[in-house]
Parts: structure tokens; C-alpha cells; sequence
């Protein structure tokens, strides 16, 4: 970024920034379409909310009230079945909400920040268009285990309890179109959620790859102020990022907490009978939602954890350069033979040992053992690297809700709280027989 080193980005090789039909997002926006949730124009948009309408809300409602089954066997009753759909439907109608205010207001390549991808550098567009395309596949490895557990206990169920099911006209014709429209509204519901927690992971690894991207400048001899501006256009993305997603994140972890401490409450209970045939639909529903609210917490954590290393490595880089200056300038006291500005440091931890021994696959280059090569600083003074390293402690980026970071320390608070109430819980039910 100094005056010495080319341009992060040679802007005629992306001088587009608006979309047209058969851009990078061509895939994405026919995923869109197919999942109905495309709301680009009236037609589209009316499709979409009937679709919702229907399979988020009527057909589970139908499911709940006109196949609740209470003269069933053992085997084909249903009793968990109103905490199934309660929870599916909310997290859905959620996700549906916030994706369609999110398309509406931003538009999907502003909201997905490929308008800013101008002032990126090659690595970090290819990286990012890279993740974009296995986006998608993300969403459907976590859907489709799922789904197809969902289509064996419903085929199942169809097919093993039709004379103990209420129907009305041919019997297995209904049956046939009952099953269809339950496992289209399971599919529907758990895709619906699974997309938007994919899409914050899809965003928060963007601003990873231009981390990994802008640690490079404590590298090579770089002007100080063009240091600060990067990074102060990355705390404004992950701040504009941590506005949008806050309230989804908020709502999905109370949704999610609500729906497993009732689920424990009442298959905990004194007189509840618990079998996979009864309380298997409720397992796949507490994974769905949990692996979903892990998802959303993992990249938050992650990205948060990656703006707060830069502290870390710019320390180093300014202890580095202090110690290198002070060995260069001081040799009249014989001492042990120490790094000079000409040699370059060797890769080689704080404990002397080979930074791949055991390095852990969580080191990269912004958290490592490695010191800083001389070449980095040798023109930077040291009131700058002091000042750099000042603001660095005292703007911590990451991801925030509501002013709250959430960073490890908040999962540790978040698991805190959880562990607590659910102690509670168990005191109050399995505690009390």
C-alpha cells in the first residue's frame, strides 16, 4: 500500500460492479428461482409469499390438527408433533423474513458485497467466488441427510398406520398427497433457514479472506496511513454486516433456545414414553436447529477472532522492529550474536522449536509463532508503529449484537447460561419423581 508497491487492485481488470444476467451470481439466482424465494418482480414476489404461506405455515398447521392421530397405536402417535412444527415454522417464517427484507433492501449482490469486491485484490475475488459456488453444496450436504431421514419416517409412518388415520375419500390417494406435502414443507422450511445461516458464513468469509489478504502489509514496507484506511474499510463491512444479521442471530438463538428446553421439559416428564417412533422427529428437528444456530455462531466467532489477531500480529510486527533497530544501532556492548537489519528472521517459534511441529490447523498468518522479517519496518518510525499498534488495542473489529462482541468468551457465557438452565430444568423434572 506505500507509494513503492503497485496498486492492490488493477481496476481495469474489474471495472464492473453492477449486475446483469449472466455474471458470477447467474447459479445463485436460479437457486433462487427454484426455491421460490426470488422476489425480483410482483409475480415472483406473490409466488414466493404463497409459497410460504403455504408450506411454512397451512401445511404445517394441517399436519398438526388433522393428523394428530389421538386414537393411533403406540407406535403412530404423535405426541411431540406440535413442538416439530412450532419450531420448523418459526425459525422458517424468521429466515423467510429477513432474506426477503435483505433482497428487497440491498438487492442480492450488494447484500452479498460483490459490489465491493473492487477494492479487493485478485486472491480475495477468486477466493470468494470460490466459496460462493460451494455455498450451495454446504446447504444441501446439511438438508439432505436430513430430508432423507425425514422421507423414511414419513413413508414409513403413511404406510404402516393408513387404517388408524382419519381420511377422507380413497385412502392411500390421500395418503399419497398427505406425505408429499409434509416432506415439501419439511424440505422447504429447513432449506429456507439453512440458506440464510449459509449465506452469513458465505459474507464472514469474505472479510476472512481480506484478513488473511491485509496481514500481508506487516510483510513488506508499507506507508502507515494506507495501513489504517484497509483496516478501517473492513471494521465498516463487518460492522454494516453485524447490523444486519443481528436481529436473525438474536431471534435464532432464542427460537432455538426455546424449542430444546421444551423439548427436554416434556420428554422429561414423569409420564412421558419415549421411543424413536415417537421422539425420532424431534430428534431430527433439535439437530436441524442446532446445527443451524452453530453455523451462525462458528463464523461469527471465527471472523471475530480473526479481526482481533491483527492486534496480536502487529505487536509483533512493532517489537520486531524495535528490537532489530535497537541491535543495529547499539554495538559497542559485546553481547550473544543477535539478527541484524540485514538477515531475516527464521521461521521458528517462541520456544525454539519448528513452527510445523504440531502447529495446529487453526495457525495461518495472522496467528502464528513466526517473527517479523527486517525488511518489514526498516523505513517506518517507531511514534508510527506505536501508534499503529495503539489504535489496533483500542478498535477491536468482529461481529457484534447489539454492542455485545461475540467472540469465544461470549460462547463460553452463552454455554454458561445454557448449562445452567438445563441443570434447572432436570431439577424440576427428572429432580422431582
Amino acid at each position: 500500500m506505500g507509494d513503492n508497491r503497485a496498486p492492490l487492485l488493477d481496476r481495469t481488470k474489474f471495472t464492473r460492479s453492477i449486475s446483469h444476467a449472466h455474471d458470477e451470481l447467474q447459479s445463485f439466482r436460479t437457486y433462487l428461482r427454484w426455491m421460490c424465494v426470488d422476489q425480483s418482480n410482483i409475480w415472483t414476489a406473490c409466488l414466493s409469499w404463497f409459497l410460504f404461506i403455504f408450506l411454512g405455515l397451512v401445511v404445517p398447521a394441517a399436519s398438526l390438527f388433522l393428523l394428530a392421530c389421538s386414537t393411533c397405536d403406540a407406535k403412530h402417535a404423535r405426541p411431540y408433533d406440535w413442538v416439530v412444527q412450532l419450531s420448523l415454522s418459526s425459525v422458517a417464517a424468521m429466515s423467510f423474513i429477513c432474506l426477503t427484507r435483505f433482497m428487497k433492501k440491498y438487492g442480492l449482490r450488494s447484500f452479498l458485497f460483490f459490489d465491493k469486491l473492487c477494492d479487493v485484490s485478485e486472491t480475495v475475488r477468486k477466493g470468494y467466488t470460490g466459496q460462493l459456488n460451494r455455498s450451495l453444496k454446504i446447504v444441501s450436504i446439511f438438508v439432505l441427510p436430513c430430508f432423507l431421514a425425514e422421507t423414511a419416517y414419513k413413508v414409513w409412518w403413511y404406510a404402516s398406520g393408513a387404517s388408524q388415520i382419519p381420511f377422507l375419500g380413497i385412502v392411500w390417494l390421500s395418503d399419497i398427497v398427505a406425505c408429499f406435502m409434509e416432506l415439501c414443507s419439511w424440505l422447504y422450511r429447513t432449506t429456507v433457514f439453512f440458506l440464510v445461516c449459509v449465506l452469513f458464513r458465505l459474507i464472514c468469509n469474505l472479510q476472512v479472506l481480506r484478513f488473511q489478504d491485509f496481514v500481508q502489509v506487516f510483510q513488506v514496507d508499507y506507508d502507515v496511513g494506507l495501513v489504517l484506511s484497509e483496516h478501517l474499510r473492513i471494521r465498516r463491512h463487518l460492522r454494516i454486516i453485524s447490523h444486519r444479521y443481528r436481529a436473525f442471530i438474536l431471534w435464532c438463538l432464542i427460537l432455538v433456545t426455546g424449542s430444546q428446553f421444551t423439548s427436554l421439559l416434556i420428554t422429561t416428564k414423569a409420564n412421558s414414553e419415549l421411543n424413536f417412533y415417537k421422539a425420532g422427529e424431534l430428534a431430527m428437528c433439535s439437530m436441524t436447529l442446532l446445527t443451524g444456530l452453530c453455523i451462525l455462531l462458528r463464523s461469527a466467532t471465527k471472523i471475530t477472532h480473526k479481526a482481533q489477531s491483527v492486534t496480536c500480529l502487529a505487536a509483533k510486527w512493532h517489537v520486531c522492529a524495535t528490537l532489530d533497530s535497537f541491535d543495529a544501532n547499539d554495538g559497542e556492548t559485546p553481547r550473544t550474536p543477535v539478527i541484524h537489519g540485514h538477515q531475516s528472521f527464521p521461521p521458528v517459534g517462541t520456544d525454539g522449536e519448528s513452527d510445523g511441529e504440531d502447529a495446529g490447523d487453526e495457525e495461518d498468518d495472522l496467528d502464528n509463532n513466526k517473527l517479523i522479517p527486517a525488511y518489514a519496518y526498516n523505513t517506518i518510525s517507531y511514534q508510527k508503529r506505536q501508534a499503529l499498534v495503539t489504535y489496533f488495542e483500542n478498535n477491536r473489529a468482529g461481529i457484534t449484537i447489539y454492542g455485545f462482541t461475540l467472540d469465544r468468551s461470549t460462547l463460553h457465557t452463552i454455554f454458561g447460561i445454557e448449562l445452567s438452565l438445563v441443570l434447572w430444568l432436570l431439577g424440576k423434572t427428572i429432580g422431582s419423581v
